[in-house]
């Protein structure tokens, strides 16, 4: 018999859940302060898919919160991914030192007064996720000229300052399925964010306007409410948002879903590899089959397996190609498998280097 203490039966089990098409990004900025490192370690405990840093200068906006050191210190104590949202007036003059902090995507408002397009290039050469934000006010098609630098489209549905404020759902609905729409030359990757007011009463209808992912703030960190089980109904109200307003009734296609698209000798599936990467969609290859140590690599069938979410794109832009290949591949095996030159794993593009 298993033993508890102070009489509590032992815990179940926590079930894994499939993951679905929302991601959450817990923004800190209505946390404790004065404990971050807590925070941070414990909105990561509690499933959200990353950490939502909102810097203010006390400038751009009326509000002075944290700058590099902080999220330096911070990036020690926790795996998850690091949002940067710089509601700042300068932030090509901190730049260097916000990537050099360890901020995996840094997103700027589009409405700063000194050139935007340096400070987009050089976070994606650096290999972060480059995003720029919008005031409620301000028109979808001031992005327009910067979409080709642009992974992160983040939509303010409050005016940008401080936490707490109420939703702006006339703003969601104009602008959020409108930037999926401006980052639809992006085969893979590119994210629509809304920030401001999110919550599980506002979770459906942003989920529905095709939102990958929602900035939650105020709502997980009220004293006694349970975080995790709020971020699981925020996910769980977002994929079913869009289940049924975007997608026919059918479930989102799971974000770490897989399939395999070509299986190929290694020499053609590691060029083909080469060729999908380039236009930003990633591809991993396998051994294909069980793993017979007798049988070498070069002459053995390899799987290509790509995002499910990029299987339409990557057909529509590979479909001939594919079968070209596989063509190639039935033409080498009936020659007898000639030797052919060695072809190494091609590295994963950085941003900068994408082709769209």
């Amino acid at each position: 018999m298993i033993s508890t203490r102070r009489g509590r039966k032992p815990s179940s089990p926590v079930k894994e859940l499939p993951l679905g098409r929302a991601r959450v990004a817990a923004s800190i900025l209505d946390s404790d302060l004065g404990n971050l490192a807590y925070s941070v370690r414990r909105a990561e405990k509690e499933g959200a898919d990353r950490i939502h840093l909102d810097v203010m200068d006390g400038h751009f906006v009326p509000n002075i919160t944290f700058g590099p050191r902080t999220i330096r210190a911070l990036r020690k104590r926790t795996k998850l991914p690091f949002d940067a949202h710089l509601m700042i007036s300068e932030p090509g003059r901190y730049i260097e030192q916000f990537l050099d902090a360890g901020c995996d995507s840094v997103t700027i408002h589009v409405e700063i007064e000194e050139p935007i397009e340096p400070t987009l290039r050089a976070i994606r050469a650096a290999g972060r996720a480059a995003g720029l934000s919008l005031r409620p006010k301000t028109p979808l098609s001031a992005l327009e000229p910067y979409k080709a630098l642009l992974d992160i489209v983040l939509v303010m549905t409050v005016e940008p300052g401080f936490g707490g404020q109420s939703f702006m759902a006339d703003v969601a609905r104009e602008k959020i399925l409108a930037a999926r729409g401006l980052l639809s030359h992006k085969l893979h990757g590119a994210e629509v964010h809304v920030d401001g007011g999110v919550n599980r009463e506002t979770a459906e209808l942003i989920g529905g306007l095709a939102a990958d992912v929602l900035v939650v703030g105020s709502a997980l960190w009220i004293p006694g409410r349970n975080m995790g089980r709020e971020i699981r109904l925020i996910r769980a109200l977002a994929d079913e948002g869009y289940q049924y307003t975007l997608n026919d009734g059918r479930p989102p296609i799971p974000r770490d879903r897989v399939v395999t698209f070509a299986t190929l000798p290694r020499h053609l599936a590691r060029t083909f590899q080469a060729e999908i990467e380039k236009v930003g969609i990633p591809v991993l290859v396998f051994r294909s089959g069980g793993l017979d140590v007798e049988e070498p690599d070069e002459v053995r069938d390899w799987d290509m397996l790509l995002p499910a979410s990029s299987e339409a794109a990557a057909l529509e832009r590979f479909g001939a190609r594919r079968d070209a290949m596989l063509r190639e591949a039935a033409a080498w095996r009936a020659a007898g498998m000639p030797p052919v030159p060695f072809v190494p794993a091609p590295l994963p593009p950085r941003p900068d280097e994408v082709v769209t």
